[in-house]
Order: C-alpha cells, then sequence, then structure tokens
C-alpha cells in the first residue's frame, strides 16, 4: 500500500505578507487593549485597529487565489473545503476553549448576563462554537449579543467561510472582467455605506440582525475578492525594505485618530474607504512583490506569520476579563495599562504554544488522515 496526495503540496509562502499579517494581529490585540479605556469610537487609540480585519479578508483573497486558482482540475470542492476546515478549525476550537475557562471570571455590569448563565449553557455554546454555528441574540450568554460569545473575534472566521465557499462555488470561475467588475460593485456597496450611511466605519458584523450581517458582507466582499483580483492581476510593486515599509504604512493608517467626529460621520467614511479600496490593495501588492534578503528578517517574518492566526483567533477571550476587570474596580488607564501590556505578552505566549504544541501536530495528523489518498494495487481509496 503507498499513498499519494489528492493534489499538490502547499506552494511556497508570499514570506512578507505572512509578517505582515502578524503586524497586523498584535496591532488587533493593542487595540483591543486599549478599547477598554476608550468610552467610544471617537476616541480609541490606535482608532482604527478594527481595520485590521478588512486587511486580513484582503490578504486571504490574495493568498487562497494565489494557492487554488490553478488546481482546480486537480482537486474537487470538497478537497478544497477540507484543506481550509484543517488550516483554520483547530484553533477555533483552542479560542473557544479558552472562553469558557475564563467565562465566569467575566462577571460584571460590563456583561450582565453571564453570572446568571448556567452551567448547562455555557456547555452548549461551546459545544456550538466548536461548529462556528453563529448564535441567535436569543442565546446570548454575555449581554452582547454576538454570534460566538466565548471568543468574539470568531465572527470574522465565519465571513471568511463564507467567502471561502463563495470563492469555490461561483468567483473562481468568473473571467478577470467579471470579477473587475464584481468587486467595483462591492467597493461601490462599501463606499455608500461608509459615506452615506449612519455611522461613518465598518465597526460590526458580530451579530445576527439585519445591520449587523449587512456590515460583515459589506466589510467582505470587497476586500477578499479585490484580492482575488489582486493576484490575478498580477501587478506587483518591487521596492526595497517593502516589510518595513508595508508594517509602517499598516501601523500608520491604523493608528488615525476618528476623523471628523459625530457630527461628520461622512469624512471618517471617506478615510476608511481610501484605506480599504487603495491603502490596503498597495500595501498587499508592495508586500507580495518584495523579498526579504537578510537571515533576521526571514526569520521574524516567519514568526509573525505563525502566531498571527493562533494570536488572532485566541486572544479575545483574554480581554473578556481585562474589560470586566476594568469595569468592576473602576482601573484607570494609567494603572491598568501595565495589566494591557501583560495581556498583549500573554497572548502571543499562549499563540505560540498553542501553535507549537497542538495546531501543528493536529494539521499534520488530519493533513495524513483525509488530505492523502491511500493507493492499493494502483487503485486510489478515497
Amino acid at each position: 500500500m503507498t499513498q499519494s496526495p489528492v493534489y499538490l503540496k502547499s506552494k511556497s509562502h508570499y514570506e512578507i505578507l505572512d509578517g505582515l499579517r502578524g503586524v497586523a494581529s498584535i496591532l488587533v490585540v493593542i487595540f483591543h487593549v486599549f478599547e477598554t479605556y476608550s468610552g467610544d469610537r471617537f476616541h480609541q487609540i490606535i482608532n482604527h485597529g478594527y481595520l485590521a480585519v478588512d486587511f486580513f479578508f484582503l490578504l486571504s483573497g490574495f493568498v487562497v487565489a494565489y494557492a487554488y486558482d490553478d488546481r482546480w482540475d486537480k482537486m474537487t470542492q470538497w478537497d478544497f473545503y477540507k484543506r481550509r476546515l484543517i488550516r483554520l478549525q483547530p484553533l477555533v476550537i483552542v479560542g473557544t476553549i479558552i472562553g469558557a475557562l475564563l467565562f465566569y471570571f467575566q462577571a460584571g455590569s460590563a456583561m450582565p448576563l453571564v453570572a446568571a448563565t448556567p452551567v448547562w449553557k455555557l456547555l452548549l455554546v461551546t459545544v456550538l462554537g466548536f461548529t462556528m454555528i453563529p448564535l441567535l441574540p436569543s442565546m446570548d450568554i454575555r449581554g452582547w449579543q454576538e454570534t460566538h460569545p466565548l471568543n468574539g473575534a470568531a465572527w470574522s472566521l465565519l465571513y471568511e467561510y463564507i467567502a471561502n465557499i463563495l470563492y469555490a462555488v461561483f468567483i473562481r470561475r468568473f473571467s478577470k472582467t467579471v470579477l473587475t467588475i464584481f468587486v467595483i460593485l462591492s467597493a461601490g456597496w462599501l463606499v455608500s455605506f461608509l459615506v452615506w450611511g449612519p455611522q461613518g466605519d465598518v465597526i460590526g458584523g458580530w451579530s445576527i440582525d439585519k445591520t449587523q450581517v449587512s456590515i460583515g458582507f459589506i466589510r467582505l466582499l470587497y476586500p477578499f475578492f479585490a484580492g482575488v483580483l489582486l493576484m490575478r492581476m498580477g501587478k506587483l510593486i518591487h521596492i526595497k525594505g517593502a516589510f518595513a515599509v508595508c508594517s509602517l504604512l499598516i501601523i500608520l493608517f491604523l493608528s488615525v485618530p476618528r476623523i471628523g467626529g459625530p457630527t461628520h460621520l461622512w469624512m471618517n467614511g471617506i478615510y476608511e474607504s481610501f484605506v480599504i479600496i487603495i491603502i490596503f490593495p498597495l500595501i498587499v501588492a508592495i508586500g507580495a512583490g518584495g523579498k526579504l534578503i537578510s537571515k533576521s528578517s526571514i526569520k521574524v517574518c516567519k514568526f509573525l506569520g505563525a502566531i498571527s492566526y493562533p494570536l488572532y483567533i485566541t486572544h479575545y477571550p483574554l480581554m473578556y476579563w481585562h474589560i470586566a476587570w476594568v469595569s468592576n474596580n473602576k482601573v484607570p488607564m494609567a494603572q491598568g495599562l501595565l495589566v494591557g501590556l501583560g495581556l498583549v505578552i500573554i497572548a502571543i505566549v499562549i499563540a505560540w504554544l498553542s501553535l507549537r504544541f497542538y495546531d501543528e501536530p493536529i494539521r499534520e495528523w488530519l493533513r495524513k488522515r483525509f488530505l492523502v489518498k491511500k493507493v492499493v494495487q494502483g487503485l486510489k481509496l478515497d
């Protein structure tokens, strides 16, 4: 008995893009630490840190198209879905377990339903969290009406899965012209919401109601499929120091203070439209076109890329605890930021441990179990 892969092995990575995903993930964690003290969206430090999610969507579209566009003659849709699930789903379980273990430590006025949640309901929500099934507001156990109340960050992964399904079923078949039209229409929807909509930003997507679901799709459709289009166009930008330049651009544009205030929401909407539609594709084009020269920069990008997804998908239960601790004890920012810094470090350590001792081994086992076909006497057995 021998074995052969379902299709070609994983392609080489764009190491700079991996590193940039790590930079954005760390910024997300820092953003959430500061968010605890911000009061509202107009005074948040690292104000546009939430746009990292839109950047992730664009990166994902680019990478998915790079990895799979030329492989559909070698695999089925089910092969594609299996590969994506094996890549993404194991760490969802880790993030959900961490959320469940810390859940009752988050009780307080900021999360009014926690203390009254019975254990059986917590266990039910935990199991549902393993599956990525979104919860309706009637199943809320925190008071925030999240689709994934044990790990709020998982909402964006739900939309990532939706994008993968849309890509596999329909959009992979689009010509460049049709895809360009689709991306332009998606950009128009994004701009109309940001400039003429009720909030002047893309904050949202983590609940099941008409407004939140609309925001989720607005945030998903342009970035993800603009990433697919960018890869297909192949218009990369080659400059020296691409990783440093792109990292600085990400930090700069995500850190810009809120523009226009509550009386001129359209101003911030124009800014976010510009960043999502122009700046993020520019960063990806530079990152994909750049090259790493020094061994140290290669190691940095590999490390940042390796922890990027584990960090993003496991950090938010720590943020719930931080919010509850600050709210219950009326902790000022000057005092609480030291704890917040400690949480950033702990989140990175948890991400690395989850990757090294759980995610990598379990994905390798799943790959051998589900992505390799056994061959007996020349016949492949699924």
